[in-house]
């Protein structure tokens, strides 16, 4: 049966190749961006995001399979933190009525490596409160500093992210209601968004250094789209508020092999 997917940051990247992956294999795919989208909408937003929901679930006739959110910046600005975490939680919010109407209704999100760098624990607390105008006073703070510590923002944003999932996951609004809440970090992608950062040996070293991928180096949309179709598919049944890090060993590499140790015995 075809399963209707709604998909954020589908004109480029992992958003791109996930919507045109489901489209070949004959799924309803209503895609949402800035531009070249089904539904052209700004995300940095409330606005927005209302906007978005209302005409996805409109396009849908009231009855959304799956959110597959993609769509994120990375820039050392203040709507980075609007676009990667209010854009993704409120919208999210907003579809739940239509995820509901669906048998087998699935969510899985875009969150990143970087949200094991280090980070701003005062914006991470503002967008886990839902205090947007509060995120953004702290994201200009950060970016009038220069774009070195600006660039904290896009780590905070994924951090936020990646806590919200793994705390809205198990509510009653999500587990409640038999939808399957995950998320997918990725390591370094080959998309537009990463094309500048590789393009100089000195900006490869530096991006490497911060997310080693011992398997398979640097990596396709394909490989991220691929796990985010099966996290959204109905064949996930419980697999709920997991960050899974599909990165070529980064995490591993990076946290070493025990992250399990916070529970033993002191």
């Amino acid at each position: 049966m075809t399963r209707t997917y709604v998909i954020t940051g589908s004109a480029s990247g992992i958003g791109a190749t996930t919507a045109e992956t489901l489209r070949t294999r004959g799924e309803k795919v209503i895609g949402i961006d800035l531009r070249n989208a089904d539904i052209e909408a700004d995300l940095s937003t409330p606005d927005g995001r209302a906007s978005a929901a209302a005409r996805a679930t409109q396009l849908s006739d009231g009855t959304i399979d799956a959110v597959i959110a993609c769509a994120g910046i990375s820039a050392p600005i203040p709507a980075t933190i609007s676009v990667n975490y209010f854009g993704v939680t409120e919208l999210l919010t907003a579809l739940l009525p239509a995820l509901r109407a669906s048998d087998a209704p699935r969510v899985a999100v875009v969150s990143s490596m970087a949200s094991l760098q280090p980070n701003s624990p005062e914006l991470v607390d503002a967008a886990l409160a839902g205090d947007e105008p509060r995120a953004i006073e702290i994201a200009e703070g950060l970016a009038a500093q220069g774009a070195l510590i600006g660039y904290s923002i896009y780590p905070s944003s994924k951090r936020a992210l990646s806590r919200w999932v793994r705390r809205a996951s198990i509510s009653e609004d999500w587990a409640g209601s038999g939808i399957p809440l995950n998320a997918v970090a990725p390591g370094t992608v080959l998309t537009p968004m990463t094309t500048e950062l590789l393009a100089t040996p000195e900006g490869t070293q530096m991006v490497d250094a911060a997310v080693p991928m011992p398997l398979n180096y640097h990596q396709s949309p394909e490989s991220i789209a691929y796990l985010l179709i099966w996290l959204t598919s109905s064949e996930n049944t419980h697999l709920a508020g997991q960050v899974i890090y599909d990165d070529g060993g980064a995490d591993a590499t990076l946290r070493g092999d025990d992250i399990w140790s916070w529970n033993d015995p002191s």
